[in-house]
């Protein structure tokens, strides 16, 4: 009875002692996600705040052409509405805006950068919305909605046209922040974006956009549909219930499309923008936490339950060896009473017995060094692996961080030239640039720490074609150097499973090649195409270069090798490159040409989701 009470005791406190570890390994793994989720936040935000920043000015500033006031005072005929139309397409295409338009007094457009649409704005009127009232009053009109003309979502800016004190008009610049959520797509994580009323008009993930984080009353659901902001929009809340409340957060569950679980555990955390009455929430799932924790908790378990098994192993032999001595003593006692026939048979039989516990103890001795040497093995080959990693990636990281150092200085010395020549606009673009390289540059330092972590999870399925569009933009300056000219064919719709930084490094090392190569050439062109091949996509890049000799097509993804000369190249571009497209599940091949080269990069075509 006392011994079952102690076994029940320690298997009572050993299951306690797991669940308090897996408890506070849990704890301990949100806390790092939270703080790695405060950080996104804090530069989702400002990547926010920046882009609104950035075209806050500009109605202020269109409005004060004294064009657009004679324009309103008097239109004039066909020939100055067109005139006008085209002006302000023109400003919309330099600024990188969705819609520039003009309207009068009355809310009534007269002008707009889209009068050659299918839809255009031009004599609608949008009197209804509060950023022509914000205007018409004296104000900077701010408001975000879903266009009743276009029936796309985006942020308004509106400043009144004057002349004099009168207000004759406004002027009204429309933001397209669809790219922003693009940019932030992130498999565990994803941001939303709130307005005053609770409804979710940006988010990482499609389905959520145009619900409600929370119920709303009924009345604030009927102000909502009169404002017609968001026509034809449901506005159901997310299915989701609250957990518990932590330091770094909220944690919250939300409905699954999978049958189980039937809800994922995510942490809510929100920040404020307070010059757009918007909140910023950011959704991490917790189940790499749970995962951590159960990885932890199965560690401890088996540590445990093998120095239990050692004791027990212990226990019996030092019971066995009781039990022999206490033999002993009895066949001892046995022979000083029987006779000497006597003493032989049992002097036989102890030596019997005697060989057999030593051939026990060898036997325990063997397994016990068997046992250690495996896991000193162990340890060394993971240690092996780790080193080998880590020095091919530390390789990779140098190489992949010249390129957009050298086009950042390339763009930041273009921009003091145009600066010194008064080009603001250019001068912006090439800050632009600067500033998406050194996010490039980032992610391509996050993408080294992961790697370093875990490799897994980092493909997702993204359009081949903005991402190409980025490596030219990258590899412009090389281009300008060789005087060469850059041919794209790629449709629009081609679509891989890949990662978009190092796709993105592939694509700018190949055309940084094939710039060198076309150098001083005759004919000097690149040709960038793509084109779909069952469940995969194939990319070329061919060139006017004197091409790559035969006899060095078979060493030509060697590390180290090359055949520019002395100080252009370590020869580590496309082996780095190759090495890529592997990880990535397809390969980078050198397809032999009469003139010219020719690199295939072949990568799984996007999966379709039903």
């Amino acid at each position: 009875m006392k011994q079952s009470l102690l076994w029940t005791t320690l298997l009572a406190t050993f299951c306690l002692g797991l669940w308090g570890l897996a408890a506070w390994a849990y704890r301990d793994a949100v806390a790092n996600l939270a703080e790695q989720g405060r950080t996104d936040l804090d530069l989702y935000v400002a990547h926010l705040q920046g882009l609104l920043g950035k075209y806050e000015p500009l109605p202020e500033l269109l409005a004060t052409n004294p064009r657009l006031i004679d324009f309103i005072r008097a239109p004039g005929g066909r020939e100055s509405i067109e005139a006008l139309n085209r002006y302000l397409e023109t400003i919309n295409r330099i600024s990188d805006a969705g819609d520039t338009y003009l309207m009068d007094a009355t809310g009534l457009t007269i002008a707009a950068s889209n009068w050659n649409a299918e839809r255009p704005f031009v004599g609608r009127n949008f009197s209804f919305r509060p950023y022509f009232r914000d205007a018409m009053e004296g104000q900077l009109g701010r408001y975000f909605a879903l266009g009743t003309t276009s029936k796309q979502r985006g942020y308004y800016f509106a400043y009144p046209v004057r002349e004099a004190e009168e207000i004759l008009g406004a002027v009204v610049v429309k933001i397209d922040i669809a790219a922003t959520e693009r940019r932030w797509t992130k498999p565990d994580r994803s941001f939303l974006v709130t307005d005053p009323d609770g409804v979710i008009f940006i988010s990482t993930r499609p389905e959520q956009r145009f619900h409600t984080l929370f119920p709303i009353d009924a009345e604030t659901r009927a102000r909502i549909e009169r404002s017609n902001r968001y026509p034809e929009a449901q506005l159901e809340p997310l299915d989701m219930s609250l957990g518990a409340q932590l330091p770094a957060g909220q944690v919250v569950r939300l409905r699954a499309d999978r049958a189980w679980p039937s809800h994922q555990s995510h942490l809510l955390q929100t920040r404020s923008m307070s010059s757009a009455g918007w909140q910023v929430h950011a959704l991490t799932g917790t189940g790499e936490a749970l995962r951590e924790s159960l990885r932890l908790t199965m560690l401890a378990a088996a540590l445990i339950i093998m120095s239990a098994l050692i004791a027990a192993l212990l226990f019996q032999h030092q019971r066995a060896r009781r039990a022999h001595t206490a033999l002993a003593e009895r066949a001892r006692a046995s022979l000083e009473r029987i006779n000497s026939a006597l003493e032989e048979r049992v002097a036989s039989r102890t030596a019997e017995l005697t060989r057999t516990n030593q051939r026990l103890r060898d036997e325990i001795d063997e397994r016990l060094r068997a046992e250690q040497a495996l896991r000193e093995a162990q340890q060394a080959l993971v240690q092996s692996a780790k080193l080998a990693t880590l020095g091919q990636m530390s390789a990779g990281i140098n190489h992949e961080l010249n390129q957009p150092l050298a086009a950042i200085r390339t763009y930041a010395d273009n921009g003091r030239l145009l600066l010194r020549k008064g080009r603001a606009p250019e001068v912006a673009d090439n800050l632009e640039q600067i500033l998406a390289l050194t996010d490039r540059m980032a992610k391509i330092g996050s993408q080294f720490k992961l790697f370093a972590r875990k490799t897994s999870g980092e493909l997702t399925d993204l359009p081949l074609a903005p991402v190409i569009e980025g490596a030219a933009r990258i590899a412009a300056p090389l281009l300008a150097k060789s005087d060469g000219q850059l041919k794209v064919e790629v449709p629009p719709n081609l679509t891989v499973r890949a990662n978009d930084v190092l796709l993105q490094q592939v694509l700018v090392n190949l055309l940084g090649n094939a710039c060198q190569a076309i150098a001083g050439r005759p004919q000097r062109w690149i040709e960038l195409s793509a084109r779909q091949l069952d469940d995969s996509v194939m990319t070329c890049v061919e060139d006017t270069g004197p091409g790559i000799p035969s006899a060095d097509l078979d060493r030509i993804f060697e590390p180290f090798f090359t055949t520019k000369d002395a100080g252009e190249g370590l020869g580590l571009g496309l082996a780095i490159s190759a090495r890529i497209a592997t990880e990535m599940g397809g390969a980078l091949t050198a397809v032999p040409r009469p003139t010219g080269a020719c690199f295939e990069l072949r990568l799984p075509a996007a999966e379709i989701h039903p």
